[in-house]
Formats: C-alpha cells, structure tokens, sequence
C-alpha cells in the first residue's frame, strides 16, 4: 500500500444523477488499480504506524530519563514493605478489630438504611406491592420502590451482622491465637532476616528455567528443513500453497504461468522420524519445564520453612537459634530432601499440564457446536483447577513438615493433612485473616509509594519535584513504580505467609506433643501461653 503514494494517478471522469463526478485511479507497483478510498486507508494506516512508533520512542525517553528514580522508588517500597512486616508485631491486632468493627458498623448502618426507607414508603401508592407482582424488570429501580424489597434486604443484613457477632463470640479465642501467631511471625522474620531476600534465589531459578525452556522450544521447532511455498495473487493459480525452492523458482515454468508469484518461507519441517514426532518432544518440554519451576518454589518453601522452624524449637530465644539458619536449612532441602521435593512437584506438574492440555481442547472446540462437549469439557476444567489448588495447599504444609521432621514426602502429607483436619477451624480462621492483613500491606505498600510518585513526577511536590526530570507521560514511571512496589510486597509477604503457616503447624505439633510440665514445656511464646491458659498447660491439649 505505501508504494500508492508514489505512483502517478490520472481523473476518472462520470455523470451519476446528472453530477459530473471526478475519481482519481491510481496504479500501484504490482500494476493494480486503485482510488482514493484506498490511498486514504493505505495514509491512515501509515499515520498509526507512525504514531505508534512515536509514542514507543517517547515511552523509552521517559524510561531513561527516569529510571534513576524508578529504582529509588522500588526501593522505598522494600523499606516501607520491611516496615510494615516489623509493625505487624504492633498493630496485627489493631488493624484486624478495626477491619472487624467496621464491617459491623457498616451492617448496621445498612440495617439503619433498609429500615428508614421501608419507613418512609409505607403509605405511598403502589409500594405495598409484592415482588412477585411486578414480575420481572430490567430496571432495578422499580424494585426499590417496594417496601417488600427494603424488608428482604434488612433480614438478609440482619442475618449476616448475627453470623458475624456470633462468630467474634465463640472463635474470639482462635481469633486471638491467630493474631498472636502472626506477631510471632513478625518477630520470627525479625531475627531470620536473609529469609526476606531469599525470593530472589527462587526468581533466578525460574528465570533460568523459562529460558532453558524456551531455548528449547526454539531450537526444536527450528530444528527442521526450512519449507518454502508459492504465494500467489488474487488471480487463480494451480500453484499456490505448493512446495518450491527458492534457488531455481525463476528458472521454472511457475513464473510464466502466474506471474506475480514467489517463493517464500513457510515453516520448518521435514519427514524424518524426529520432525513427526515434535509435537510429543514438544509436549515433553513443556512438561519438563513445569516440573523445575515447581521444584523451585518447593525448594523455596521448605528452606524457608526450615528456617523458621529452627526458630519456633529453639527453647531459648534467639539464644538457641543456630546461626545461619536459612543456610542450613536450605544445605539440608538440597541434600536430604530433593528427592520429595521432585515428587511433590511432579504431582502438581501433572495436574497443571493436563488442565494446560484442557485449555488447548477448549481453544479448539470453541467453534463446535457439540453442547454436551463444551459442558463435558467446562467441568474438567474446573475440577483440575480445583485439584489443583488443593495439592498446592497440601504441599506447601507437606513440605514444612518435611523440613520440621524429615520424614519422606507422603509421610509428611499425611501427617500435615490430619494435623490440619484436627485444627480445621483454626485453620480457616488462620488463614482469612493472614490474607486481610497481607491484602491490606500489599495496597498499603503500592498506594503510599504510588501516592508519593505521583506527586513527584508530575511535579506538585514545591521544592523536590524541581528534580524530577522532564517526561512525555508521567504515567509511564507511575505505573512502573505501582506495579514494582506491588510485586515487591507481595515478593517480602509471600515470606511472611509461609512463616506463618510454618510456625502455626510447629505451634499444633507444640500442643499434641507436650503438656506444659517441666518435662515436657512448651515451646511456643509467653504470649499464646496466656491466650491457652492454665488449664491446657496442665494437660495434653489440643490445638
């Protein structure tokens, strides 16, 4: 299409309707005609290229311009992430009642509401009405002039802020032991904290992995003959889409035949035994690749677990911490357990790359029309998805109890899965809360450094911001920060999750397994002493 701008074009000149009307024609290098419909979209399309390319070249100025201070905002985000983490020893309590006592007051409020609004249409024409009367209506507002929808809404609230006091009533001691686990947490990262950089380790090991994966892929699929084939114009040839070599095409009778045609590079391919058989090796790559990517997050997680465990059974602490306790622990992952660590990864690589082979399916049947099928189909895949979530869950507790004991993989599973099924509310109640306080410092972390760079490349910060340099789109290094800052809390959390569940699990084995004696004394902190009482220190309680 660029060439029309560059070939000579004469009037075509016609009569419609009695109006003389001019058209230009045009012909382009492959001595087609064309008219100014065309020019102008082949001159559209030329103006986008070129307004896309402009705008990657000033994206690229403000990345240079700006990454000095890019990387001193990620860095910002990585103390105020640090921070965070080290309050939570302070105020996990405080913001999880606030989080708690806001919620009731906003059901309340909405109790308040539902009951002013049924008061106030009590009388009015029409409002006495039932849903069931109107039937159904595309406009929602029609059913707010009902009193019986305000009366459906504040039972339905009425019943949620019940559930919600009741469950403060009977799990406020679970409650309590969970914000005092994820205090110890806080205070466990504080004397373990290499383990806080340690994702670093696990994001080399995948970066390398995805490239051994692709360099792979790549050389597999470029590992063929290179298969040339004739493209043809718009004009009908018996020879489009045959196979042709490039060397001698203009020798060959094509060219007379239909002229306009070349030979041009199709695909790699081949008929040895290895090209018929690629998808499969393929296959084999990707399920490869999946497989070491799990085992280096399993490797992560139970040197991790390994380290904060060494701190929950040291009797005396730290005096009893072993140095470098993250070194030994991730010594004793690599020589002891790689073994359940493949295992348990090749689990969950199995499952991962049968729902990836479900997806494939589902990609190519979307233009059948076999309802049964795409059904069929539809919950496989979420059966996978959700045998996947629990194999994970599994894992993650398998592998701390493989650190804590350094039993071999299905013993630890089995173990790890009765001991949560025997604490099964506290586990649920463990884990809402450790994901609201993590939800809450991931925003936290990603808003206030967001906020501060805001300010700061656009220049509304009197006296500082005069250092910021001069920018196409502040947007650009705005959205860089927020996404780092993001991943950054969510790299330093991801630690303090698994602190958590490492030592919640090493606090259910403290409590089946002593009794508070003096022969057989706890192991956990003074604080969840208080929380358990005198009455389960005297005998063998249970988490």
């Amino acid at each position: 299409m660029i060439r029309i701008l560059f070939c000579r074009g004469f009037p075509d000149f016609s009569t419609r309707n009695g109006v003389l009307m001019v058209q230009i024609k045009i012909k382009d290098g492959d001595d087609q005609m064309r008219n100014v419909t065309d020019l102008r979209e082949a001159a559209n399309g030329i103006n986008n290229v070129l307004d896309a390319r402009s705008v990657g070249m000033k994206i690229f100025e403000d990345f240079a311009s700006s990454w000095y201070w890019i990387l001193i905002a990620l860095f910002i985000a990585m103390v105020v992430s640090l921070l965070f983490l080290i309050l939570l020893r302070f105020t996990a309590g405080v913001f999880f009642w606030i989080f708690i006592f806001g919620v009731i007051g906003v059901v309340g409020y909405g109790i308040w509401r539902c009951f002013y609004e049924y008061y106030s249409l009590k009388g009015v024409p029409g409002a006495n009405l039932t849903i069931y009367d109107i039937g159904l209506q595309t406009d929602f507002r029609v059913y707010l002039e009902l009193q019986q929808t305000w009366l459906v809404f504040m039972i339905i609230l009425c019943i949620v802020e019940v559930i919600i006091i009741l469950m403060l009533i009977f799990l406020r001691n679970r409650i309590r032991i969970a914000i005092a686990l994820l205090k110890e947490g806080s205070r466990a990262i504080g004397y373990v904290m290499s383990s806080l950089f340690y994702p670093i380790i696990t994001f080399l090991l995948i970066a390398i992995c995805i490239s051994y994966w692709a360099v792979t892929a790549v050389f597999m699929a470029t590992s063929g003959e290179a298969v040339y084939k004739v493209m043809g114009n718009k004009t009908f040839c018996n020879y489009t889409g045959s196979t042709c070599i490039p060397e001698t095409f203009n020798t060959t009778n094509i060219i007379k035949t239909c002229p306009g045609t070349k030979c041009t590079f199709a695909f790699y391919g081949g008929e040895s035994f290895y090209y018929q058989y690629i998808l499969i090796f393929q296959l084999s790559n990707l399920f490869v690749f999946l497989w070491l990517v799990n085992f280096s997050i399993a490797l992560g997680q139970c040197t991790l677990a390994g380290a904060f465990a060494s701190y929950y059974w040291a009797f005396k602490k730290p005096a009893d911490i072993p140095a470098c306790p993250l070194f030994s622990s991730f010594g004793r992952a690599v020589r002891y357990h790689t073994g359940s660590l493949a295992l348990g990864s090749l689990i969950l690589a199995l499952v991962q790359f049968i729902r990836i082979v479900l997806e494939y399916l589902d990609h190519k049947l979307k233009a059948a029309q076999n309802s049964f099928a795409k059904f069929l189909l539809c919950c496989l895949k979420c059966c996978f998805w959700c045998l996947e979530k629990f194999i994970k869950f599994i894992n993650r507790n398998a592998y701390i109890m493989i650190a804590i004991y350094g039993k071999n993989f299905c013993t630890s599973a089995r173990d790890a899965f009765f001991l949560l099924m025997r604490n099964i509310v506290r586990v649920a109640v463990l884990d809402k809360v450790t994901d609201f306080l993590l939800f809450l410092g991931k925003l936290l972390v990603a808003g206030s450094v967001g906020v501060l760079a805001f300010f700061f490349f656009s220049r509304r910060i009197p006296g500082i911001s005069s250092e910021a340099p001069n920018l196409n789109y502040y947007w650009v290094p705005l959205l860089t920060v927020i996404v780092g800052s993001y991943l950054i809390a969510h790299g330093f959390f991801s630690v303090y999750a698994m602190c958590v569940d490492t030592l919640f699990l090493c606090f259910c084995e403290d409590l089946e397994r002593n009794n508070g004696s003096a022969s057989r004394p706890y192991y956990m902190s003074p604080n969840l002493h208080r929380i358990l009482g005198k009455k389960e220190q005297k005998t063998k309680a249970k988490c």
